[in-house]
């Protein structure tokens, strides 16, 4: 067989990967259901109206354009066999290749709790942003042209998870709820509250960290339920283990994720989250020229009493990119090497200005607008990052900050977002899309 890579996802892990064979040119086939990247730390913003949808997302076509070796397939997959190192497209195509990276993502874990999954709003695409701020928007429209007091729970929103996503989502719900109020289009803000089963928000930063998300999150009029699971969800009202039940026809779902269904059923026995286990040099054991990188896998971490690596934007580039050098080792006849993940640090949005970052390997903690600003210097270090989402730091004095919540509410509240899609458009004679982005 011709020496040739075959990756499934082009997301943060599978375009790294991508880049760093197609520098050296080796053939490469990437496929993916959606023709774009996103960036899924800011679908939150999305979700919210702080953002169009085209500012969190790059075109695959836009991002390989120098990269003739890199062929992109938009189709979804059926089924792969890791044993044949083959996938199987929904149209019937069959696409094999000497080497399988498995990129694919993960998607919402809704732990089987009843009602969950039907009516939940998970955030983990772009798609899913803009089902959520098309909710949103409805509920709030109903609810200012109506004569009255809102309908219990029309514009409540409970946030499931107290990890980043939630904690951001939380934070900028919140502040539109104010800004909502504030401006009389709204009599008074809808009731945000974000719920957790662990002691302390960000579970996973400092006791700082912890005190300072939930004293920014309070104090933008949020509700936290800490040590509480979700029993039940339910169209007008949400249950709780301990016996409460609070109404709203929002939940926002960032309680936890799972590797892809095209991964669990592609030959290996998956191991915790649904996730590949993965060898140090993330290969798949027992399948030959097959790796697996990002949220699809289980990375160690290199301790062997510590756990995997965590479902992380920095893990998955830095693993996609190692995944390609140890190809790139084999095809050379040289050993493969153990993955050395370099710690970056964490950081969490919580609101405009502010933020709480945890950064290098020693976590140095910073809060507020250097914290964001700290994050977006990380995220700028590695030139194949998209650039998105880069104008969003700017001091702003208070007057100005009034003025662009008031400017996103009254787009949410009045219809007046601008409508994401998805990537379209004819395909021009040079393999692009004219007008190559999300369309409004």
């Amino acid at each position: 067989m011709a020496q040739s890579v075959l990756i499934l996802g082009g997301g943060l892990a599978g375009v790294a990967c991508a880049h760093r064979l197609g520098d050296e040119g080796l053939p490469v086939t990437l496929v993916d259901r959606n023709d774009y990247q996103q960036f899924q730390p800011l679908l939150y913003q999305v979700a919210s109206s702080q953002l169009p949808a085209e500012d969190v997302a790059r075109p695959h076509r836009t991002i390989f354009k120098d990269y003739p070796m890199v062929t992109v397939v938009t189709a979804d997959v059926a089924a792969a066999n890791l044993g044949e190192r083959s996938l199987v497209l929904s149209d019937g195509r069959t696409l094999t290749g000497s080497h399988v990276v498995m990129a694919a993502g993960a998607r919402p874990n809704f732990f089987g709790v009843p009602g969950a999954e039907q009516h939940a709003f998970p955030l983990y695409s772009v798609a899913d942003a803009e089902r959520l701020r098309r909710h949103l928007q409805q509920s709030l429209q109903q609810a200012m042209s109506a004569q009255g007091p809102p309908e219990p729970g029309m514009v409540d929103v409970v946030v499931v998870g107290g990890g980043p996503t939630g904690i951001e989502t939380t934070g900028a719900l919140a502040e539109l709820m104010h800004a909502l109020s504030s401006t009389g289009q709204l009599a008074e803000p809808g009731r945000i509250t974000i719920v957790d089963r662990g002691p302390a928000l960000l579970g996973q930063f400092s006791n700082k960290a912890h005190d300072y998300a939930m004293r920014k999150l309070t104090k933008d009029g949020a509700d936290v339920k800490l040590e509480t699971g979700v029993a039940a969800v339910h169209p007008d009202h949400v249950e709780f283990d301990d016996g409460s039940k609070i109404a709203a026809r929002t939940v926002v779902w960032g309680g936890g994720e799972s590797a892809s269904i095209i991964a669990q059923a592609a030959g290996p026995v998956p191991g915790r989250g649904g996730r590949l286990d993965v060898l140090p040099d993330l290969t798949v054991d027992g399948f030959p020229g097959v790796y697996a990188v990002g949220n699809v896998a289980n990375i160690p971490s290199g301790d062997e009493d510590s756990a995997p690596l965590p479902q992380l934007g920095s893990v998955a580039q830095q693993s996609g990119r190692w995944a390609a050098e140890n190809i790139l080792r084999e095809l050379r006849g040289e050993p493969t090497k153990p993955f050395a993940y370099k710690d970056k640090g964490i950081m969490a949005m919580i609101g405009r200005n502010a933020a709480v970052a945890e950064v290098g390997k020693h976590r140095h903690q910073v809060e507020g607008p250097v914290a964001f600003a700290a994050w977006l210097g990380v995220q700028q270090q590695d030139r194949r990052v998209p650039q998105l989402g880069m104008g969003l730091f700017r001091p702003r004095s208070r007057r100005d900050r009034r003025s662009r919540l008031g400017a996103t509410s009254h787009r949410l509240g009045r219809g007046r977002t601008r409508r994401a899609t998805h990537l379209t458009g004819p395909v021009r004679s040079d393999g692009r899309r004219s007008g190559d982005r999300l369309r409004a």
